[in-house]
């Protein structure tokens, strides 16, 4: 049920996800080639990887084509990206996602292997029809709120591997992640709520709910999403096909309500401070009321099944983020 695959090259190695789907392919004897500029990773993520003889890291640009030269390997996993712009611009967001994903879709059709692609439930936008499965329909605000920017980047992403399997045949899977989290996130808005959250709650200081923190989100722990994404990557049933990748869908919670598990994980018998910011304080901004996934197709076609709890998964998050603060 699974391909043979020796050598599975990463672009954003030093992220979040990146690294710890790095470390789960070196444990398996996969040898790896890691690509990172550092403008969203961080080396710490990798450094325990370096000393090891199948792992090559690039510090180099994936927007640049000449960055994949004479690199070669089985599968490429492309996870880098810019993301929702809350603070930052539209512009970058679109030129940047789209630039990655031809010079790697170029690359891999020129060297006939298959392309992993990270994509995102956002693309689901405000459908209201729950859970969101991989043929639900896309309903996107308007183009004049440049949070959306994100989601369209991905979607032409995704048009863009599949118009190219249908006519170069390039082999791709597409992912769609659901709001990872635990070892190694990125500790900034960039990371999620819950990386914000951890830290606010860790300089007893305010957390800051977006609107008024009834929107909800269906959260996946960082092991899950890797033995996901492994599954896109090595089962054969994988090809050219779009699979969700989450958490348990009954892990549903509202951003207020994980504000208040995060605050009584790490200061427990105290009352959590909490205060709403209305979403013009970063612009025009508009956010997703629910987000929910249907994880049924992965769990047949591959045989992924998520493992873990949010309040367990929230335990190792909290340990290892506030290792970073000591």
């Amino acid at each position: 049920m699974t391909t043979d695959y020796k050598k599975v090259l990463i672009t954003g190695v030093a992220g979040f996800v990146g690294s710890n789907l790095a470390k789960a392919l070196l444990d398996n004897g996969v040898e790896v080639i890691g690509i990172d500029d550092f403008s969203h990773g961080f080396k710490r993520n990798i450094e325990s990887l370096l000393a090891n003889k199948k792992f090559q890291f690039i510090e180099a640009d994936v927007r640049n084509e000449n960055t994949f030269k004479g690199l070669n390997a089985d599968v490429i996993v492309h996870l880098a990206s810019q993301k929702i712009p809350r603070y930052s611009s539209a512009l970058l967001v679109l030129d940047d996602n789209s630039l990655m994903t031809k010079n790697i879709v170029k690359k891999c059709i020129n060297d006939k292997i298959k392309m992993v692609f990270a994509s995102t439930s956002d693309i689901y936008g405000k459908n209201p029809k729950l859970p969101y499965s991989e043929t639900s329909d896309m309903l996107l605000g308007p183009t004049t709120v440049k949070r959306w920017a994100y989601a369209i980047s991905k979607i032409y992403s995704e048009q863009y591997l599949i118009a190219n399997h249908e006519e170069f045949g390039l082999n791709y899977t597409i992912m769609r992640f659901f709001g990872s989290y635990g070892t190694n996130q990125n500790p900034t808005w960039w990371g999620g709520p819950q990386s914000v959250f951890i830290e606010k709650t860790y300089n007893d200081d305010f957390i800051e709910l977006h609107g008024d923190g009834s929107q909800t989100r269906t959260f996946t722990y960082i092991d899950d999403t890797v033995q996901g994404v492994m599954k896109c990557i090595f089962h054969e049933n994988s090809s050219n096909d779009i699979f969700n990748i989450a958490g348990d869908p009954d892990s549903e919670i509202t951003i207020k309500d994980l504000a208040h598990l995060i605050w009584g994980l790490m200061r427990p018998g105290t009352e959590p401070k909490i205060k709403c910011i209305p979403y013009s304080t970063f612009g025009n901004y508009e956010d997703v009321q629910r987000r929910l996934p249907d994880i049924n197709k992965i769990k047949s076609k591959l045989g992924y099944e998520p493992k873990w709890k949010l309040a367990e998964g929230l335990k190792q998050a909290i340990e290892w983020q506030t290792k970073l603060y000591k």
